[in-house]
C-alpha cells in the first residue's frame, strides 16, 4: 500500500456470483482504489486504498446492496464521532452528522465526514482541547485543530422541513433540509484525539451556540469488528442498519 492507502471492511449482503461479479466491476472503475477481495461466504468485502469509506459504500450500494463499515486501518489507528445538536428543536433527531477518523501514519489522519438535516451553507468543522458536553459545543474548550470547511448543498434525505421556530412541517416558505460530505487531512495522530471533541459550527474560528458537536471514541481497525449482534441492544447489525437510516446517517 501507498503512505496514504488504508484498509477498510465492508458487510455486504450477497447471494451468488452474480452479486460479486457486479460490485467487482463497480470497484474496478474508482480510482483510488489499489487493491479489493470480495468473500462471498462470508459477505465481506475489503478495499486497501486512499478514497473515503462513505464513497466506497455509495459505489456499492449502487449495485443494489447495502454495506456496513466494519472496520478500517491498523488496530488502534481508528476513531470515530457522532455529531448530535443540542438545540431543543432537534430533541426528536439529535444525531445530525458522523465523522470516521482514520490514521495512515503516525502524524497523518484522514476524516470522512457526512452531515445530513441541516439549512444549507457553509460549516466549518475543528477539533476542540475538551470533550466536555455539559454545555454543548460552547463547553468544548478552543480549538486544538481547524479543519473544513464542508459545504452543506444536497438535498437531504430526510424528509421533512423546520420553520424559523423549529417546528417541523410541510410549507414551500420554511427552510429545506441538506447535507454534505468532506475528506479532510490533519497532520495529527489518532491516540492524541481520543477523549477530544469535534464540533461543526456556522461560523468560522468561532463557536456558533446551535454548533454540533460530540466526543471522539475509539473504532475497529480492519478485522477487529466481526460481531453479528450487538451486546447492548441485541440487534442485528442490519437492524442496527435500519435505524442508522432512519437518522439520515447510513452511507
Amino acid at each position: 500500500m501507498s503512505n496514504s492507502s488504508f484498509e477498510i471492511v465492508f458487510a455486504v449482503p450477497m447471494e451468488c456470483q452474480s452479486c460479486v461479479d457486479s460490485i467487482a466491476d463497480t470497484l474496478k472503475k474508482l480510482d483510488g482504489i489499489e487493491k479489493f477481495d470480495i468473500n462471498l461466504n462470508k459477505n465481506l468485502v475489503t478495499t486497501e486504498g486512499s478514497l473515503p469509506p462513505s464513497e466506497i459504500s455509495k459505489a456499492i450500494q449502487s449495485t443494489g446492496k447495502d454495506a456496513i463499515i466494519r472496520g478500517t486501518g491498523k488496530p488502534n489507528s481508528a476513531a470515530v464521532c457522532i455529531l448530535e445538536s443540542f438545540d431543543p428543536k432537534d430533541i426528536h433527531q439529535p444525531v445530525k452528522g458522523l465523522a470516521r477518523i482514520v490514521g495512515v501514519s503516525r502524524n497523518d489522519i484522514f476524516i470522512d465526514l457526512t452531515v445530513n438535516g441541516l439549512p444549507k451553507g457553509t460549516y466549518y468543522p475543528s477539533i476542540r482541547v475538551s470533550g466536555n458536553l455539559s454545555d454543548g459545543a460552547l463547553s468544548t474548550g478552543p480549538s486544538f485543530y481547524d479543519l473544513g470547511p464542508i459545504e452543506v448543498t444536497t438535498p437531504s434525505n430526510i424528509d421533512t422541513t423546520i420553520n424559523s421556530i423549529g417546528a417541523q412541517i410541510i410549507d414551500d416558505n420554511s427552510e429545506k433540509l441538506y447535507s454534505g460530505q468532506a475528506f479532510l487531512h490533519a497532520k495529527l495522530s489518532v491516540g492524541e484525539l481520543i477523549g477530544r471533541s469535534v464540533i461543526l459550527s456556522k461560523l468560522q474560528d468561532k463557536v456558533s451556540p446551535d454548533s454540533l458537536c460530540g466526543v471522539i471514541a475509539r473504532s475497529a481497525g480492519a478485522w477487529e469488528n466481526d460481531k453479528q449482534v450487538c451486546s447492548c441492544s441485541g440487534k442485528t447489525v442490519w437492524q442496527e442498519r435500519v435505524d442508522a437510516k432512519a437518522k439520515g446517517l447510513a452511507v
